[in-house]
């Protein structure tokens, strides 16, 4: 059946409302996802201010030494959460000079990749890398930059530091100061001391001599591992070594639990929004059909009821010609009486006879079939019934030569007495006009549930063919001469009136078995 315009105005709008509901969840899933990403990202801007104020109270004398520095990012890296948020911390911590180079790295820095280092954030499945300058440099009066400096070690200047310049730190003269070397070959003063908690002592100031001290520093104290540094050569490390930024890589696992919870829930949401408009849709179908068949139903009502009045009409006109029928009948046997009749006319008469008794019974049939059934039902004792009814074509079946077999226990039934006579004399008639002359008609009745009976008409004439079994309970159609075609559709609508069943069956070797089930059983 074509979907009617109102209907697909009606799915239309339940479609175009869960895919509202599906691009709402998205967009608010987006929005959870960006506020994740940006909770990650405040979090390393905290890690970063508070490492840099970490950096700049360790400073001394304008820097801090690589060796004491990498400790803290070490312990940093490896605590599983932090105090912000009570989440996990870096994965890896970069320290970047004004060049971005790295000056100090630790934790899994792996993880990084060269062309993250310049970027400002850079993402990947499972981290996400910040590039967030060192908080608290300033600028002086002078023009200078109040920048921590990060100095290397003793050991990584040695082991950096040219052939020459080594032996001279141990041998030769330093160029500032006139200090002889100690007893070993060493200056004392070149190679700082530390106290028992590893610090630096710094070195007594050498005597006044007059010359400027720290190179083109004015009178600013170098480290006293650097003092034999020319001026040149310490500029270029306070320019190397001048902290710029901080690299952070961050887990992105918090970010993808909360997508993942967060997809969850708008796929549930989802789910729900499409059962509700699957709901609606099929309540609007069951609706639509239910006013179709609510405009059906009041049609067949009508046309019911106009069938029931052209029925009481055409019952009405059966019995009015029936009347007349009989008027001709009499007619023609009393002319067929008469003593002076030819035999010409009296063969005639026989002929209006039996043409009439033909139509006088088929109207009967008409009559029966169309009359209403109103049931009266009663207690009704099968093996009285059947023989009553045995008794009343007793006639027929002695003329036929017909032997009859009534089987069955002493049962009753509830039905209407009249109506249930009439079944059974319309399908024993059935079977004495089929099995012939000295042919054979059973009839049987027994229980075949607690409280249900099963009965049954057996021949052992030609049999119904398979494909007609469903049509002889059809009006007007017989495969009898004599038949007019109503007496088996007479007994469907009495059997269907009492709420039986009845089928046609083939009985081996040969006949047919009508039977009619679903009989109450009266106790």
């Amino acid at each position: 059946m074509p979907m009617k315009p109102r209907s697909k105005m009606v799915y239309g709008l339940l479609l175009l409302a869960w895919c509202l509901v599906v691009a709402w969840q998205c967009e608010e899933h987006v929005r959870v996802v960006r506020a994740a990403e940006a909770d990650l990202r405040n979090r390393s801007r905290e890690i970063s201010s508070t490492l840099s104020a970490v950096i700049r109270a360790m400073r001394f004398r304008g820097g801090i030494v690589q060796d004491r520095l990498e400790p803290v990012l070490v312990e940093l890296v490896n605590q599983h959460t932090n105090v912000f948020n009570n989440s996990r911390g870096p994965l890896a911590i970069i320290l970047l000079n004004t060049a971005d180079v790295p000056l100090v790295a630790t934790g899994e820095t792996n993880l990084m990749t060269g062309d993250s280092l310049g970027e400002g954030e850079r993402w990947t499945a499972d981290t996400a890398t910040f590039v967030n300058p060192m908080v608290g440099a300033s600028i002086g009066q002078e023009g200078e930059t109040n920048a921590v400096i990060v100095f290397p070690g003793l050991r990584d200047l040695t082991n950096s530091m040219p052939l020459g310049d080594r032996d001279l730190m141990r041998r030769g003269p330093h160029p500032d100061d006139g200090h002889p070397p100690g007893p070993d070959g060493f200056f004392p003063t070149n190679l700082p001391e530390t106290n028992a908690n590893g610090e630096f002592i710094p070195p007594p100031p050498p005597p006044d001599d007059g010359r400027p001290r720290g190179g083109d520093r004015g009178g600013e104290h170098r480290p006293p591992w650097m003092r034999w540094m020319s001026a040149a050569a310490y500029k270029e490390v306070i320019a190397h070594g001048e902290l710029h930024a901080l690299v952070l890589v961050m887990s992105t696992e918090s970010v993808s639990a909360a997508r993942n919870r967060d997809w969850i829930l708008r796929a549930i949401i989802v789910l729900f929004a499409g059962l509700s408009a699957a709901g609606l849709g099929l309540a609007w179908r069951n609706i639509s059909k239910n006013s179709v068949l609510q405009i059906r139903l009041v049609r067949a009502s009508e046309l019911n009821s106009h069938l029931k009045e052209m029925n009481l009409a055409a019952a009405g006109l059966a019995h009015e010609t029936r009347n007349p029928l009989n008027i001709i009948r009499g007619l023609a046997q009393m002319i067929s009486r008469q003593a002076e009749v030819p035999d010409e006319i009296r063969e005639k008469t026989r002929v209006i006879l039996d043409e009439t008794d033909k139509v006088t019974a088929q109207l009967t049939e008409f009559i029966n079939y169309s009359r209403p059934r109103e049931l009266r039902r009663a207690r009704v004792a099968l093996p009285s019934a059947v023989g009553e009814v045995l008794r009343t074509l007793a006639g027929d079946i002695e003329e036929n030569k017909i032997h009859t077999e009534q089987k069955g226990d002493n049962l009753s039934v509830e039905a209407d007495d009249q109506m249930l006579r009439q079944v059974l004399f319309n399908l024993l008639i059935n079977a004495i006009q089929a099995v012939g002359s000295g042919g054979t008609v059973q009839i049987h009745y027994y229980r075949s549930l607690m409280n249900e009976v099963t009965l049954e008409v057996r021949d052992d004439g030609p049999g119904v063919p398979a494909e007609r079994r469903q049509e002889i309970f059809k009006p007007y159609f017989t495969t009898h001469q004599k038949g007019t075609g109503l007496g088996l559709a007479v007994v469907q609508q009495i059997v269907l009136a009492h709420g039986w069943e009845i089928e046609c069956l083939a009985n081996e070797p040969k006949g047919a078995i009508f039977r009619i089930s679903h009989l109450k059983l009266m106790n």
